[in-house]
């Protein structure tokens, strides 16, 4: 069975009903409307989203990080909801401090089951998500006055240094791209200063890779990495299919479910970035 084939059963058999529309948009023509009807039902009355919709914690609350999530969703899809996007970004500047930052998770996670690296370090409002979530904005083209006090505290704060850990660099280039400072000299020096950046495609550890910082070859941050690295680590993205057609994970969710659930996440995203580089 082909990559692509096998993939796709995995994800009808394994994945929710979010990946499923997802992926019925992405590579079989589906209308987006399906994805943000499947997104509804993680959206909460306050606006932002939760129940798992990121499936590290089973916490109903909204979160910062399922918001990201949420986002990433629509934008996979070509998806446009305005309203649904207007009253998440109601919710950020509800529970942002007075800069505009927010945090991926809070304390109330902890009513609920949760990843072991789902912790204190959550609750800092920080660049992770903040950055990144100004940065999917900009490609959703939502204006809205979160994004631009939000922007001015990411801007202040890359202006200090950029971050030394792999996670909140993929947030900060999010933002850079829509800013015009996109050095890649600057970055590419900085990559080995990273914590949890896997330059090498024969490394088996959780990381972040060049895919996710070039998920697509016209990504304005593809010039980091030269054609042989970005090929390696595509080469490493196929061998790493596994049986079922899946996509393995490298770290502990809370339970089956979230790792059925985090499999089909990967294994979407697998595909895409795949088909993007023509590699299907």
């Amino acid at each position: 069975m082909d990559i692509f084939t096998a993939g796709r059963d995995f994800v009808r058999l394994e994945g929710r009903l979010v990946e499923n529309r997802l992926f019925d948009t992405v590579f079989e023509g589906a209308d987006p409307a399906f994805v943000v009807d499947a997104l509804r039902g993680y959206q909460n009355a306050d606006g932002g989203f939760g129940h798992g919709l990121e499936p590290d914690k089973r916490c109903p609350d909204s979160l910062g990080l399922d918001v990201e999530t949420a986002f990433d969703i629509l934008l996979a899809a070509g998806a446009r909801d305005d309203e649904m996007v207007r009253r998440a970004v109601d919710w950020l500047a509800s529970v942002a401090t007075p800069e505009g930052a927010v945090s991926l998770a809070a304390p109330v996670i902890e009513n609920y089951p949760r990843a072991a690296h789902m912790s204190e370090w959550t609750y800092e409002p920080s660049l992770n998500p903040t950055a990144g979530l100004v940065g999917r904005l900009y490609k959703l083209g939502v204006e809205h006055p979160w994004r631009s006090l939000a922007g001015a505290w990411c801007a202040a704060q890359l202006a200090e240094g950029l971050p030394t850990e792999a996670h909140s660099l993929h947030e900060a280039l999010e933002f850079l791209e829509h800013t015009g400072d996109v050095d890649l000299e600057r970055v590419r020096d900085w990559l080995p200063k990273l914590s949890y950046f896997r330059a090498d495609a024969a490394d088996p550890s959780y990381g972040v890779t060049p895919l996710h910082l070039a998920s697509t070859p016209d990504s304005v941050w593809a010039g980091l990495f030269t054609p042989e690295q970005l090929e390696a680590h595509l080469d490493r993205l196929i061998a790493d299919q596994q049986p079922d057609g899946g996509w393995a994970i490298t770290w502990e969710p809370p339970g089956q479910a979230a790792t059925l659930e985090y499999r089909g996440i990967v294994t979407v995203a697998a595909l895409r970035t795949l088909k993007a580089y023509n590699r299907l």
